[in-house]
């Protein structure tokens, strides 16, 4: 059994003889682009990506290309690598910004034998290198990935974001049409055309959603059939107390579809055909099987990237209709294809870059206004709440550090007292709350967000109810109505409980006990609170 190792380095990987999902043949379709970029989420495999074309051109195909798909196709001869990450770069000061990224330039001189002289800005200190290689008729190749990370991290500093944002745009005209680069590739999570590198006239290709290299970061599931049989046979055998050789393949196939079910439905595909799972977070539920010796779907992009500071940071500035982040979301075919600036971004095409929305539609700019979206899966649904939770009710979390245990054993009256301390919470300028749907969606993601047994719309026999949560020890059934006044709130208040009689709500398997509320929020701007309610035996 091979060891899982989660590394940027490609070298890593294949010395120390750990999983290596071959994509070398994706590489080779997007190397026919002798300057290209690629969009991904963070924690995807882009730094690898990067590293692994890297170590093509610096090592050939030995010794590290042994039996991947490009080993007998590779004919380039050898280049020097110059590897520029801009996660290593101050993204607080702009000047330590410029010396780290001279310091960067510089130490690659130095591994070549090149005389370089220190500059004071990204585009002088490339200046400085490539007349220096031009005496030496040295061609290299050039890698830069995040090249958007002190973007990102100031979207509420204007004047910090412009400084960067011109030093970028500087620094790519430098590289433009230069003629002693063999090739460019550029990661990152944004596209932004306010920083020149992909605006009209640019020469670099911008391969975020092409079919052929739809797979490159991210695993398919024919993918992980073949690379951890080994561990999907060990979370089987685990789960049902059974050999691994007595592995069915009817068991292996049901663990891929709650893999899938949690991790899986990412498209990068202009034709929305391709569909890849996260990378991280297949690795981490792969490692932590073999760890701790039992299988639990944890939420792992989240906890490790999937708190991306541009939408941490947009959301302390940005208003943010959460309640329409449910089903096909869409947005216009031009944002979607030509963002221009972080500070003014759409906000779904930034869900988008970020990794909380993916591609749900045909990529069609001549045919179609709006690109369709959707959450993927269920580990970027609970993550999404996370991030909402903590933005919108963040003085109820801080005021009620045991809010998660409340609703296990409160009775009726402290269900609805708590509630309405949350909806107290909310800022309603930011986060307005004006129709049933609304309700909804916020008990949602306050639940979800915090980690309670919560369903939304739960089916039975007769029909559906808006929220349940699901204890072990019984059943809280949740029926929300909206009045837009006070006189209103008495017909509602009917209306949800002859709902739940009529259709039964909470009489489904298994029996427990069961708490039954009709609640009636008073959206009158003087009110905002659960005025009316009623437990329903």
């Amino acid at each position: 059994m091979k060891r899982i190792a989660q590394t940027r380095s490609f070298t890593s990987l294949i010395d120390s003889d750990c999983i290596y999902i071959d994509k070398t043949k994706e590489i080779s379709s997007l190397l026919m682009h002798e300057r290209v970029f690629i969009s991904r989420p963070r924690r995807f495999g882009k730094s690898l990506l990067l590293d692994t074309i890297g170590t093509l051109f610096e090592y050939g195909t030995e010794p590290y290309f042994h039996g991947t798909w490009i080993y007998d196709k590779w004919k380039e001869k050898k280049y020097p690598v110059l590897r520029i990450s801009f996660l290593r770069f101050s993204c607080t000061d702009y000047g330590n910004f410029c010396r780290d990224f001279d310091r960067c330039i510089a130490g690659f001189a130095r591994l070549h034998g090149i005389d370089y002289v220190s500059q004071d800005r990204p585009a002088s200190s490339m200046s400085e290198l490539f007349d220096l290689l031009e005496i030496n008729k040295v061609k290299i190749v050039i890698l830069i990935d995040e090249y958007d990370a002190q973007l990102a991290a100031n979207i509420n500093n204007p004047e910090l974001y412009e400084c960067f944002r011109t030093a970028i745009r500087e620094f790519y005209s430098v590289i433009k049409d230069e003629l002693l680069i063999k090739f460019i590739g550029i990661t990152g999570v944004t596209r932004l055309k306010d920083v020149s590198v992909f605006s009209v006239g640019s020469d670099i290709h911008d391969a975020s959603y092409d079919a052929d290299v739809a797979t490159i970061t991210g695993f398919t599931g024919e993918e992980i059939r073949k690379y951890y049989a080994d561990y999907i046979d060990l979370a089987v055998s685990l789960e049902n107390g059974i050999a691994e050789e007595n592995v069915t393949e009817e068991q292996r196939g049901e663990l891929i579809d709650r893999l899938a079910e949690n991790y899986n439905g990412y498209c990068f595909d202009e034709t929305n055909k391709a569909k890849v799972f996260s990378t991280w977070s297949v690795s981490s539920f792969f490692f932590d099987l073999y760890r701790k010796r039992f299988v639990c779907f944890g939420e792992y992009w989240y906890e490790n990237g999937g708190r991306p500071t541009i939408l941490l940071n947009y959301l302390k500035s940005h208003t943010f209709d959460i309640s329409s982040y449910t089903g096909c979301i869409y947005a216009d075919s031009d944002d979607f294809l030509n963002p221009s600036s972080l500070l003014n971004m759409d906000q779904t095409v930034l869900m988008c870059q970020t990794g909380y929305l993916t591609l749900n539609s045909r990529l069609d700019s001549f045919s179609s206004f709006k690109v369709c979206l959707k959450i993927p899966n269920n580990e970027v649904r609970r993550a999404l709440a996370q991030v909402f939770s903590s933005s919108v009710f963040s003085s109820y979390i801080r005021d009620n550090p045991d809010y998660r245990s409340i609703f296990c054993k409160a009775d009726a009256s402290t269900v609805v007292s708590e509630l309405n301390g949350l909806f107290n919470s909310i800022s309603y300028e930011k986060y307005p709350v004006n129709n049933e749907k609304a309700v909804q969606s916020y008990m949602h993601v306050f639940m979800m967000g915090g980690n309670l047994p919560v369903r939304t719309e739960v089916q039975s026999a007769s029909g559906r109810a808006d929220i349940v949560l699901e204890y072990d020890s019984r059943r809280l059934v949740l029926e929300l109505k909206y009045a837009e006044t006070d006189a209103e709130c008495e017909k509602k208040l009917h209306e949800a409980i002859e709902q739940i009689k009529d259709r039964k709500y909470g009489l489904t398997l298994p029996e427990k006990p069961v708490l039954k509320l009709a609640l009636v929020f008073n959206g009158d701007s003087s009110v905002r609170q659960f005025t009316h309610w009623a437990e329903v035996k």
